[in-house]
């Protein structure tokens, strides 16, 4: 059974060159041979490679346009390269959703991804807002594989002093989720194959408190008749930066234990010493934690699978 780490990230030199010139001075190139060594290292066979945050739109849709195929047609050139070894996840001019549709055929139908990467919110718009339905609407059509990563809250750090994605990145997506549950997203597009990234965040935690709407407001809970649990059951959730006990335990009481899927989010982990790559999974045992680490990722990436 292969070793899939489905939450890795590669940052395409020319990608870096494009970013607005703050970003491009704290963001350096993440090259696809640095990936691979640490996949030698641990034994990965095969990852999911996405862009990650910071995203592409800057404030300028032309410039999103751009940025967007830059990393589709790199990432497109390292599946080519080696297609049994990596999946690739396209990046989406968003927020114009007419040059997504475009950009999404061009990197479903020509480049062959594998699938898109979105992240929480772009200019402050949250995945469910009514304006991205068209997309949603295509993404369900094809049922296409979206990974959800956070990217920066839209309204600043309340404690700048800590590094942002220490706590504020699961709070997006636990934002995210909530958003596109309330929004009738998850209602109406059935066929999305969602995966969130870190466990989806504090959802899991939060899980009952977010369900508890329908007895407090119902009201604003029409948009998802099937409720809060019965939502979140249905999606994918990657252990990346959560490979853990706690974490993994919560959210296999909202999801199927066959929905949670290994992911390292590469390069960000801290590496261990040993020959392990995450030894907090142990406590699930030798064949529950290679089905997590392998099999679970069949119905994202099927033809990493042969």
């Amino acid at each position: 059974m292969p070793r899939i780490d489905t939450h890795a990230h590669v940052l395409p030199a020319p990608y870096i060159a494009g970013l607005p010139p703050q970003l491009a001075a704290t963001h350096k190139p993440i090259p696809v041979e640095e990936l691979d060594a640490m996949m030698r290292r641990y034994e990965i066979d095969a990852a999911v490679i996405s862009n990650g945050p910071p995203g592409v739109f800057f404030g300028d849709q032309g410039q999103a346009v751009e940025l967007a195929r830059i990393v589709n047609e790199e990432l497109a050139a390292i599946v080519r390269a080696a297609p049994q070894r990596f999946a690739a996840l396209a990046s989406l001019p968003l927020p114009g959703v007419d040059a997504a549709l475009a950009e999404l055929r061009h990197a479903l139908d020509v480049l062959q991804l594998d699938g898109v990467m979105l992240v929480t919110q772009i200019a402050g718009a949250y995945l469910g807002d009514p304006m991205f339905e068209p997309l949603m609407a295509e993404l369900d059509r094809r049922g296409t594989y979206v990974f959800v990563h956070p990217t920066f809250p839209p309204n600043g750090q309340p404690l700048a002093q800590h590094p942002i994605w220490l706590y504020e990145f699961p709070f997006e997506t636990t934002r995210a989720m909530a958003n596109l549950i309330y929004s009738g997203t998850f209602a109406r597009h059935p066929n999305i194959r969602w995966q969130f990234a870190h466990l989806g965040g504090a959802t899991p935690f939060l899980a009952h408190r977010l369900a508890s709407l329908a007895d407090r407001e119902p009201a604003q809970t029409t948009a998802a008749p099937d409720g809060v649990l019965a939502y979140l059951a249905r999606q994918y959730y990657d252990t990346g930066l959560s490979n853990h006990q706690v974490a993994i335990e919560a959210t296999a009481e909202i999801a199927a234990f066959e929905q949670i899927v290994f992911g390292s989010d590469w390069p960000y982990l801290a590496l261990p010493d040993g020959p392990d790559v995450a030894p907090g999974l142990d406590f699930l045992g030798a064949e529950p934690r290679a089905r997590l680490e392998g099999e679970h990722a069949r119905a994202l990436v099927p033809r990493l699978f042969g």
